[in-house]
């Protein structure tokens, strides 16, 4: 059995390999070509979490589950949030073939997918870049999202102002753009094209009110029906998203509480990325429409990139 450890991840799963391998991966799942159940969370002291996420590529095609714990609190110690391991089946003979790195795959596989989603549905012109949070999503998510918008500038907010103004610093000196700290979630979020909320936050942090016309917004800090990022207003202004309807039905924190609210119904998520993707749903309707996409992750990404990283040599 093959061992793909967090270095090999970190070295070989670049972002101009991940984000097409994220792309045809959302787009088969869309089209039901691959198999998959819904999360198994288990609440952990603390806020901490146990995910099982089991699925297959296809009927004959590669099978796994990733095994994921998510300690938010590593954060403060240096430490990934996300730990476990992805393992990969045989698909001729059944046999477990790989155990990879989870932790790194998901950090780079999520970023890949906002990245995705962010080419698809914000604005060509789209430059200015928000992020709400300023640990390893962040920095994955900067990284992502320059890959498919020349950007001009980012800002980034958190609520401990030293670990922003770090953030700016290291972020800044590995991009070679301008990478500013912001007083307060709002000042980052009024005059951003690109907004990415990559928090542990319980409660929201983006407020629709500060959302100019045009902004793309992608939903990645919470993966459960718990926390919430954004608030109301963002779900109900924008063209909404999901990286799987069925998922965020079941467990989208932000689009349940809006639900539960009575100001949405299920028809308020226009569609699944891998549809805008195919061509089968319309994507971004106009230059001042407000876009968002929530992410949960979905093991199609995982197993799509923990088998591409297995097929190639080292």
């Amino acid at each position: 059995m093959r061992l793909i450890d967090r270095d090999e991840v970190r070295r070989r799963l670049s972002y101009e390999l991940c984000i097409p391998i994220v792309r045809d991966a959302m787009i088969a799942f869309s089209k039901g070509e691959t198999k998959q159940t819904l999360r198994t969370i288990i609440p952990l002291a603390d806020g901490r979490l146990f995910g099982v996420m089991p699925g297959a590529m296809g009927a004959r095609a590669v099978f796994g589950a990733k095994l994921i714990s998510v300690f938010p609190d590593n954060f403060a110690k240096g430490v990934q949030s996300h730990q476990g391991v992805v393992v990969l089946f045989d698909p001729d003979n059944g046999a477990p073939i790989c155990i990879a790195h989870a932790g790194e795959i998901t950090a780079i596989r999520t970023a890949a997918a906002s990245a995705v989603a962010t080419d698809a549905l914000a604005r060509k012109d789209a430059s200015r870049l928000a992020l709400l949070g300023y640990g390893e999503q962040a920095h994955t998510h900067a990284r992502a999202i320059s890959n498919v918008r020349k950007l001009s500038a980012i800002t980034v907010w958190g609520r401990a102002p030293e670990r922003a103004q770090h953030f700016a610093e290291k972020a800044q000196a590995e991009l070679g753009i301008p990478v500013t700290p912001a007083p307060s979630a709002r000042v980052a979020a009024v005059d951003a094209d690109i907004i990415c909320t990559v928090s542990s936050a319980k409660e929201p942090i983006l407020e629709g009110k500060w959302l100019r016309p045009g902004t793309h917004v992608n939903i990645v800090g919470s993966s459960y029906a718990g926390p919430t990022e954004v608030d109301h207003d963002v779900v109900t202004r924008a063209r909404f998203f999901a990286d799987s309807r069925e998922g965020v039905i079941a467990q989208g924190a932000e689009f349940l509480y809006a639900k539960q609210a009575g100001l949405i119904g299920d028809d308020h998520i226009a569609g699944e990325i891998g549809q805008v993707l195919a061509g089968d749903v319309d994507g971004r309707q106009s230059a001042e429409q407000i876009t968002a996409y929530k992410s949960l992750g979905h093991i199609v990404q995982d197993l799509a990139s923990a088998w591409a990283l297995y097929k190639e040599p080292a």
